[in-house]
């Protein structure tokens, strides 16, 4: 079963960069998609980011636009999320995923195997 773990949250003031890291054990992380979502408490998780296979394909969610930025190595099965001019509204619970078939991209169905999340608070 393949295992993701995030890592590289924390607590910031807003404008802030932070980086996150997933990382995965498994051989055949270089062909999936792997997306980025993230839960405020209260809410309901939502799709942030996403990247294909091969780093050819990103997509975001319209409020992060500009500011982040998703990348992958795939030499190292580790998919990044760059956060640059952070903002109140993006605290919250920050998970790595999975997508075998690259299907449903921006919905959590499409996602096969989630990593545990990291935190991100960002005061003002």
């Amino acid at each position: 079963q393949a295992q993701l773990v995030e890592s590289g949250g924390g607590s910031v003031q807003a404008g802030a960069s932070l980086r996150l890291s997933c990382s995965a054990s498994e051989r055949t992380f270089s062909s999936k998609t792997m997306g980025w979502f993230r839960q405020a408490p209260g809410k309901e998780r939502e799709f942030v980011a996403a990247i294909s296979w091969n780093g050819g394909s990103t997509y975001y969610r319209d409020s992060v636009k500009g500011r982040f930025t998703i990348s992958r190595d795939n030499a190292k099965n580790t998919v990044y999320l760059q956060m640059n001019s952070l903002k109140p509204a993006d605290t919250a619970g920050y998970y790595c995923a999975g997508n075998r078939y690259g299907l449903g991209i921006r919905g959590e169905n499409g996602y096969d195997y989630w990593g545990p999340g990291t935190q991100v608070t960002v005061s003002s």
